[in-house]
């Protein structure tokens, strides 16, 4: 027998961790019965959907933004995912402390692709704008990740997806 958080520790690695796609089941199902027949992969419209660890699909953030036009979930012939007209998912972009503007550098990337308007900048007297993100209105479509300059942006899982 073997010390698996052994194996773990050298297993980890600095990448982010990817997202299943939006609408889809709990993690066993979708790694039960996806097929990995890549249909989804092919559909996205904005070419986020990737091959993940073991073939299986997953959403890369840093080559762009989910739409949520529901093409990987009508072109999937398995039953993976829930009905689109629920949220697609429990994650939401953070700023991390390596952002530009909170380091007196003028940035508002993040802030000019956010088509919901999560993030605001907020005005400083004599100084630079700094951002912030109402996490109940960012829908995680990751926009905000893949123009951001210093990498400063990160998504996490709300606990309602976590349950």
């Amino acid at each position: 027998m073997f010390d698996r958080s052994r194996r773990n520790l050298l297993s980890r690695r600095r990448t982010p961790t990817l997202q299943r796609l939006p609408w889809v089941v709990d993690e066993d199902t979708f790694v039960d019965s996806c097929t990995r027949c890549n249909k989804c992969i092919s559909a996205c419209e904005t070419q986020i959907i990737v091959k993940g660890d073991g073939g299986f699909p997953t959403v890369d953030f840093t080559r762009g933004e989910c739409t949520f036009c529901t093409r990987c979930a009508d072109v999937c012939p398995e039953p993976l995912f829930h009905p689109t007209t629920e949220q697609p998912w429990g994650i939401r972009a953070q700023i991390n402390p390596s952002c530009l503007a909170q380091h007196k550098i003028e940035c508002r990337s993040c802030g000019d692709v956010c088509e919901v308007q999560a993030i605001r900048f907020k005005l400083q007297a004599g100084g630079v704008a700094t951002p912030e993100l109402d996490a109940d209105v960012c829908n995680g479509c990751g926009a905000c990740l893949s123009v951001c300059p210093a990498s400063a942006i990160s998504m996490f899982t709300t606990e309602r997806e976590e349950k």
